[in-house]
C-alpha cells in the first residue's frame, strides 16, 4: 500500500525542520563511531578499574575481543512495574556469557511511582525526574567500555528519560528490554466506580483500600492503558523493543525468553559484527512518525505529547504539536483499552495486540516499514508473534485478525476514524485534549469559568457545594516553572461526578493529567504557562470558555484580554519540602510544555 499522503508530508515537514539540527546530530554520531570501540583507546589501568569485580568475565573483558553490554536499570521494588527487573541482570550476563559477550551494570537511574506520589508533594519533582534520568544514564555510559546497551524502565518518566540518553549515545546500539504488565485483578471501571463513591462520602477509605489493592496486586505495570503502557507500545512502534515483547507478563517463561533474546540480539548488532545498528539509526524521523501514529491509533497517554518531543530532541528532531493534530486527523482509533474502555492490556494483548495493529496500519499506508529496527530492517518484522520453543524464542505470523473486536478493530471498522489527541489552539494559547475517552456531545463545552490554583482548592469547593452548575475549571500555575507540572489526575473524580450530575464541565489547565485521564474533556498543558504570563494567568471568575475539541480550539469569548494584568501567584512554597529545593535549577530553565518542557535537551 503506498504511504499515505498526510503521512509523508508530515514526515516531510518534520524531516525539513529538522534538517540543520538533525545534521549536526548524525555528524557528532559519525565521529563518535568512526572512532570504533571504545575500550580501545583506554589505558590498561582504566579497565582494571571496570574489570575488576567481573570474576569469571574477567578474562574475555581483558582480551577485548567480545562485545560489552552496559546495562543501564530502573530497578526498584517499590515500583511494581519495576520490581521484576531485580533479577534481570544475572539473567542477562548469564545469557551475554553462553553467546561470547559479556554484560556489566552501567548504572542505575531513579525510578518514581506517579501512583504513590498522585495528589503528593513528591508529584511535583516527577516530570523533573526524566531529565534527570537521562543525565544519571549518561553517567552510567560515560565509563566507555560498552559496545551496546541494555535498557530496563518501563513507567512514566523512565522510558522517555532512558531514550533521551539512547539519543545522546546514539552510536551505541541500544535495545529496551520491558517487564511487562501485571496480571488482570479488579477491573478498572469498577475500581472507578469505587473512586467516586469515595469522593461524595457514599463509602469510607476501607472500602476504597480494598479496591485500590485488589486493582494493583502484584508486579508488573499497571494494566489500564496509561502513560507506562503507552511507552511500551512506542518502543514496539519505534522499532527499539524486540517484537511482541512489550505486554508479556513478568515472571514467566515467555518473558524470561524474551530478555535473553534481546541480550543475544544487543551482542549482533554492534560495531565488532556485521549487522552494526547504531540507535541514531533507528531514531529518525520516520520512527518518530510511526510513534506518533501509534500514539493515535491506541488512544495513548497525553504525557507523550510532552515526552515525544523532548525524547525527538535529543535525536536532533523537532517535532510540533501540528504533527500530532495532523497524524490524528487521518489515524484511526483501533483500540479501547481503559480508560478507552473496560479491557486492560491483558485483554488486547490476547485480542490480537500490537502486531496486529501494525499490521493493519502497514497495509493502510498510515506507517513507514522502510525503517531500520534492533530487529532488523522493515517494520513489518513487528508484525509477527513470539513463540516459545524449548525455552527460545521463535516467530511466526501473527493471527491476522482481531480476537475480540469489542477491544480492537481492523482500519476498516474503527471505533472512530480519527485519532485519540487532538491540538487546541486559540486566544488562551496552545494546548491538547485527549478526545477519545470523551463522548461526542462533550467535544465542545462552553461554560463560565471558576479560577483555582490548586486542585485541592476545586475539592474544597465541591465539598463545599460551590460547584453545582455548568463550569469550566480553572487550575492554573501548574506549569513545569511553577511547581514541576505535577499530574492533576485527583481532580478526576471529582470532575467525574458533576458530568454525572448532568452538569457541563471541562478542565483548562497549564498542568497535565495522568495517562489516565478519561471521560471529562480536559484541555492541559496550556502554553505558555501562566508563570510565563501566558493567556491562561488572565482568565477572571465568570469568563466564557469555550472548548471545541472537534475544531481543535480553546478560548475565552467576548473579553479582551490584552486589557488585563496576570495574575500573580505566590509560589514560594513550591521551592523546598520533599526535595523541591534540588529542582530549583530545573524550574528556572525548563522549556515550553508544547516544546517538550525538557531542561536537558
Amino acid at each position: 500500500m503506498p504511504l499515505h499522503p498526510t503521512i509523508a508530508a508530515v514526515t516531510d515537514r518534520i524531516r525539513a525542520r529538522s534538517e540543520d539540527t538533525r545534521k549536526v546530530y548524525l555528524d557528532n554520531m559519525a565521529r563518535a563511531a568512526a572512532e570504533g570501540p571504545r575500550r580501545a583507546h583506554m589505558a590498561c589501568g582504566n579497565l582494571a578499574h571496570a574489570y575488576a569485580a567481573m570474576g569469571e568475565d574477567k578474562t574475555t573483558l581483558a582480551e577485548g575481543r567480545a562485545a560489552n553490554i552496559g546495562i543501564i536499570t530502573a530497578y526498584n521494588d517499590m515500583l511494581s512495574a519495576h520490581q521484576p527487573f531485580e533479577l534481570y541482570p544475572n539473567l542477562i550476563r548469564a545469557a551475554a556469557r553462553a553467546a561470547g559477550g559479556t554484560a556489566q551494570v552501567a548504572g542505575g537511574v531513579p525510578a518514581m511511582c506517579d501512583g504513590v506520589t498522585q495528589g503528593q508533594t513528591g508529584m511535583e519533582l516527577s516530570l523533573f525526574s526524566r531529565d534527570v534520568i537521562a543525565l544519571a544514564a549518561g553517567v552510567g555510559l560515560s565509563h566507555n567500555v560498552y559496545d551496546a546497551a541494555l535498557y530496563l524502565g518501563v513507567c512514566d518518566k523512565i522510558v522517555p528519560g532512558l531514550v533521551m540518553a539512547a539519543a545522546t549515545f546514539g552510536y551505541i546500539p541500544s535495545v529496551f528490554v520491558p517487564a511487562g504488565p501485571m496480571t488482570s485483578g479488579l477491573p478498572n471501571d469498577e475500581k472507578a466506580k469505587v473512586r467516586q463513591k469515595f469522593a461524595v462520602g457514599e463509602i469510607g477509605r476501607e472500602e476504597l483500600m480494598a479496591s485500590e489493592m485488589a486493582s494493583y496486586h502484584g508486579p508488573g505495570t499497571c494494566t489500564f492503558y496509561g502513560t507506562a503502557n503507552t511507552n511500551q507500545m512506542l518502543m514496539e512502534f519505534m522499532g527499539l523493543h524486540l517484537p511482541g515483547a512489550s505486554f508479556v507478563n513478568p515472571n514467566t517463561p515467555m518473558r524470561d525468553a524474551l530478555t535473553t533474546a534481546a541480550t543475544e540480539r544487543a551482542l549482533e548488532i554492534t560495531a565488532l559484527g556485521n549487522q552494526y545498528t547504531p540507535v541514531c539509526d533507528v531514531l529518525d524521523e520516520k520512527a518518530f512518525v510511526n510513534g506518533l501514529v501509534g500514539l493515535m491509533a491506541t488512544g495513548g497517554s497525553t504525557n507523550l505529547v510532552l515526552h515525544l518531543p523532548a525524547m525527538a530532541r535529543a535525536a536532533g528532531i523537532i517535532l510540533d504539536l501540528q504533527d500530532f493534530s495532523d497524524l490524528s486527523d487521518v489515524t484511526p482509533l483501533m483500540a479501547k483499552v481503559y480508560p478507552n474502555g473496560l479491557a486492560d492490556v491483558n485483554h488486547f494483548h490476547a485480542a490480537g495486540g500490537l502486531g496486529f495493529m501494525i499490521g493493519e496500519l502497514l497495509n493502510a499506508g498510515l506507517l513507514h516499514d522502510d525503517v531500520k529496527t534492533v530487529a532488523g530492517d522493515g517494520l513489518n518484522l513487528y508484525t509477527q508473534e513470539p513463540k516459545l520453543s524449548e525455552g527460545r524464542i521463535t516467530y511466526s505470523a501473527g493471527a491476522g485478525k482481531s480476537l475480540n473486536e469489542k477491544i480492537l478493530r481492523p482500519v476498516s471498522d474503527p471505533f472512530q476514524p480519527e485519532g485519540g489527541l487532538k491540538q487546541l489552539k486559540g486566544n488562551l494559547g496552545r494546548g491538547v485534549i485527549k478526545a477519545s475517552a470523551v463522548a461526542k456531545e462533550r467535544h465542545i463545552i462552553e461554560a463560565p469559568a471558576r479560577v483555582f490554583h490548586t486542585q485541592e482548592a476545586v475539592k474544597a469547593a465541591f465539598q463545599a457545594g460551590e460547584l453545582n452548575q455548568d463550569t469550566v475549571i480553572v487550575v492554573r500555575f501548574q506549569g513545569p516553572k511553577s511547581n514541576g507540572m505535577p499530574e492533576l489526575h485527583g481532580l478526576t473524580p471529582t470532575l467525574a461526578v458533576m458530568q454525572d450530575r448532568g452538569l457541563k464541565v471541562a478542565l483548562v489547565t497549564d498542568g497535565r493529567m495522568s495517562g489516565a485521564s478519561g471521560k471529562v474533556p480536559s484541555a492541559i498543558h496550556l502554553s505558555p504557562e501562566a508563570a510565563d504570563n501566558g493567556p491562561i494567568s488572565l482568565i477572571q471568575d465568570g469568563d466564557l470558555i469555550r472548548l471545541d475539541a472537534t475544531k481543535g480550539t480553546i478560548d475565552a469569548l467576548g473579553v479582551d484580554l490584552s486589557t488585563r494584568s496576570p495574575a500573580i501567584a505566590d509560589l514560594t512554597g513550591n521551592g523546598n519540602g520533599v526535595g523541591r529545593e534540588l529542582f530549583e535549577v530545573f524550574r528556572k530553565n525548563v522549556g515550553l510544555s508544547s516544546e517538550g518542557a525538557a531542561v536537558v535537551v
